[in-house]
């Protein structure tokens, strides 16, 4: 059931604490961290405490929850410095989604390129 923490979901279990991360910001409904595979010198993955699959599940079922994970991209952002940064939301295998619990990806530190791959 969405907003219920996934037995088999990587991101519910770093919420719960049972998988290190090296955690930036936690709010009360949101957490941040370093990811460990990072496609840039900064690459945040800013995650809701509630698992939600994916972006059009959380903006759908928890509009003002997807508020909260924007808000803490742009904390990130603040806190790394970062003058320009890019906002990643993959929906789907098709998309390059690997972790299916929503997720905003926080990237920057380098110049990045558009068309993205």
């Amino acid at each position: 059931m969405a907003g219920e923490p996934q037995d088999d979901c990587l991101f519910c279990k770093i919420v719960e604490g049972h998988i290190p991360a090296t955690i930036v910001r936690e709010t009360e409904t949101t957490v941040a961290f370093r990811d460990i595979n990072p496609q840039a010198p900064v690459h945040v993955l800013v995650i809701p405490k509630a698992h939600y699959a994916n972006a059009a599940e959380l903006a759908t079922e928890a509009p003002e929850l997807a508020v909260d994970i924007l808000r803490e991209t742009k904390a990130v952002a603040d806190e790394d410095k970062l003058e320009s940064y890019r906002i990643v939301f993959n929906t789907g295998p098709g998309a390059g989604q690997t972790v299916f619990h929503a997720h905003a990806h926080v990237l920057g530190g380098r110049g990045m390129q558009w068309p993205p791959g």
